[in-house]
C-alpha cells in the first residue's frame, strides 16, 4: 500500500500542529510562527491477535513495580568538576543531556574539551556544523597539541548514517553537535524543522535507553533565550543545561534548567581563555574587586546559588536627577525588588530618594535572585547617598521586609564559613538566625541586627 503524503503546519516555538496556517498560535500565543511541512502517513497495521502485531513482535507486558530489578550503576565522571556538579555528580548511563546557549558562547568548546580528556572510554563526536579539519584545529588549541584520547569524529547530518557509525563503532558516549542540523530521510522536511528535531531526538533517546549509552545533544536557542525547536525537545531529554554569559565578559555560567538525576539549583562558572574554558572553583575571585581603597556605594553580600555560597559586590550610584525625572537603572538584580527597597528606605528610614537617580549593578555580569542580597543592596545605595564608604572586611546577608525588618536567611552557617574563608573580619546577619549553629570555632565577628536602622547605625555611626 502506498504511503500517503499530507501537508501539516507546525509552530516553530512550541511545536503545536494545525491542518491549516494560522497567524497566531493558539497554544503559545506567538505570531507568524507556523511553517508548512509534508508529513508521510503510513497505513495502519492490522492486528492479528491481542498482544501482537502483524510482524509477530510481542508487546511489552506490564510488570509489578516491586518485581523490577535495579542496579546501582556508577555515574560517569567527566574531567570538569563544575560540569559534574551541575549534572548532579556525573553522567548517568543511558541518559540524554541537552546543552543550549547563544552562538559563540562556548557550548561546543565545553563539550569537546571534556571528551578530549576522557581516557578510558570511547567517544563518538558527531558534528553537523564543522568539518574534521576545523575540529582538529580546535582540539589542538585546547590540548596544546597533546591529544591522547579515544575520541572519534564523524561529520554527517543524516540520522541513518549516524546510526550506522554508532552500530559499527559501539561507543561509550555519543555527542551530537547540533541537534538542529540532523535530519532523517524518513521525513521530507528540512533539517531544523519541528518534525525533524522531534523525530531525531526521539530516535536518539530510544538508542540511549536501549543501549544504556549516554548521549549529549548541543542545541541552539532563539531570540527569547529558550531552546530553539519544539518544546517537546526539552520534555524528551533527561537534563537541560543552559550555558550563558555576556560575550563581552570572560566568564560563562552553566545552569541546570531541568535535571531528572539531580538538583536544578546548581551553577558552574567558567572563564573563557585562549586554550578553552577554565573552571572557576572559587567564584568570589571574579566577583570581588581587588582594590585597596574603600569607595562609597560598594557593599559585599553573601549569596547562595543552590548549595554553593559566594560573595558578590553590589555597586550603587545615587545622584541628583539632572532632567527632573528620576532614573532607575538595574543590572543583575530585579528592578521591581530594588524599587521596593527604595520605598522601604524612604518610608521606614526617612531617606528621600524620590528626586535622585539610582543606578545599581551586580559585579561580574551575574544575575542574582537570592533575597539575602537585599541588605547589601540597600547598604550600597545608602553608602552612595551619604558618600561614606563601608569599612573593608565587612560583609552582610539578610532579607529586607516591607516594614524595614531584617528577615532570616537559609544556610547561614555556610554563608558565614565562606566569608571567614575569604578573610572577612565582620559579618552582619539577621537576629536569631544562629539557632542551632556552633559559633565557638568561628574566627569572624557576627553582628546581629533586626532592623535596617541598626545596620546603618553600625556601618555609618
Amino acid at each position: 500500500m502506498a504511503v500517503k503524503v499530507k501537508t501539516m503546519y507546525f509552530c516553530n516555538n512550541c511545536g503545536a500542529e494545525s491542518s491549516k496556517w494560522v497567524g497566531k498560535c493558539p497554544a503559545c500565543g506567538e505570531w507568524n510562527t507556523y511553517v508548512e511541512e509534508k508529513v508521510a502517513t503510513k497505513p495502519a497495521k492490522t492486528m492479528t491477535s491481542f498482544g501482537s502485531d502483524e510482524d509477530g513482535k510481542k508487546r511489552v507486558m506490564p510488570i509489578k513495580i516491586s518485581e523490577i530489578k535495579t542496579e546501582n550503576q556508577p555515574r560517569i565522571q567527566l574531567p570538569s568538576g563544575e560540569l559534574n556538579r551541575v549534572l548532579g555528580g556525573g553522567l548517568v548511563p543511558g541518559s540524554i543531556i541537552l546543552v543550549g546557549g547563544e552562538p559563540g558562547i562556548g557550548k561546543s568548546t565545553l563539550i569537546l574539551q571534556n571528551v578530549l580528556r576522557i581516557r578510558s572510554r570511547k567517544v563518538l563526536y558527531v558534528s553537523g556544523e564543522e568539518s574534521q579539519q576545523q575540529l582538529k584545529m580546535r582540539a589542538d588549541r585546547i590540548c596544546e597539541g597533546n591529544i591522547d584520547c579515544e575520541c572519534y569524529i564523524v561529520c554527517d547530518t543524516s540520522l541513518e548514517s549516524i546510526f550506522t557509525s554508532i552500530n559499527n563503532f559501539n561507543p561509550d558516549l555519543v555527542v551530537v553537535d547540533s541537534i538542529q542540523t540532523i535530519a532523517s530521510d524518513a521525513l521530507d522536511s528540512s533539517a531544523g524543522s519541528v518534525g525533524q528535531v522531534r523525530e531525531c531526538a526521539a530516535a536518539l533517546l530510544k538508542y540511549a535507553k536501549q543501549s544504556n549509552t549516554p548521549v549529549i545533544l548541543i542545541g541552539h536557542i532563539n531570540k527569547e533565550g529558550s531552546i530553539a525547536g519544539p518544546k517537546v525537545l526539552e520534555h524528551i531529554v533527561d537534563a537541560v543545561l543552559q550555558f550563558e554569559g555576556d560575550r563581552h565578559y570572560m566568564y560563562r555560567i552553566l545552569r541546570g534548567i531541568k535535571n531528572r538525576f539531580g538538583s536544578t539549583s546548581e551553577m558552574g562558572i567558567y572563564e573563557m581563555t585562549h586554550y578553552g574554558l577554565r573552571e572557576v572553583t572559587n567564584p568570589s575571585e571574579m566577583l570581588l574587586s581587588q582594590k585597596e581603597d574603600s569607595l562609597s556605594g560598594v557593599a559585599i553580600g553573601v549569596t547562595l546559588e543552590g548549595v554553593r555560597p559566594f560573595l558578590i559586590e553590589a555597586q550603587a550610584l545615587v545622584s541628583t536627577a539632572a532632567y527632573g525625572t528620576a532614573q532607575r537603572s538595574v543590572t543583575g538584580f530585579d528592578g521591581k525588588r530594588m524599587n521596593m527597597l527604595l520605598a522601604v528606605l524612604e518610608k521606614r528610614v526617612g531617606f528621600k530618594l524620590a528626586q535622585k537617580d539610582v543606578f545599581l549593578n551586580i559585579a561580574g555580569g551575574l544575575k542574582v535572585n537570592d533575597p539575602a542580597l537585599d541588605l547589601a543592596v540597600i547598604c550600597s545605595i545608602l553608602s552612595s547617598n551619604v558618600d561614606m564608604p563601608i569599612k573593608k572586611g565587612i560583609c552582610m546577608s539578610g532579607e529586607v521586609g516591607l516594614s524595614g525588618e531584617i528577615r532570616q536567611v537559609t544556610r547561614i552557617e555556610q554563608r558565614i564559613g565562606e566569608a571567614e574563608k575569604l578573610g572577612f573580619s565582620t559579618m552582619i546577619i539577621p537576629k536569631n538566625n544562629l539557632k542551632g549553629v556552633n559559633t565557638s570555632r568561628l574566627g569572624i565577628q557576627l553582628v546581629e541586627v533586626s532592623k535596617v536602622e541598626e545596620a546603618f547605625r553600625y556601618l555609618f555611626g
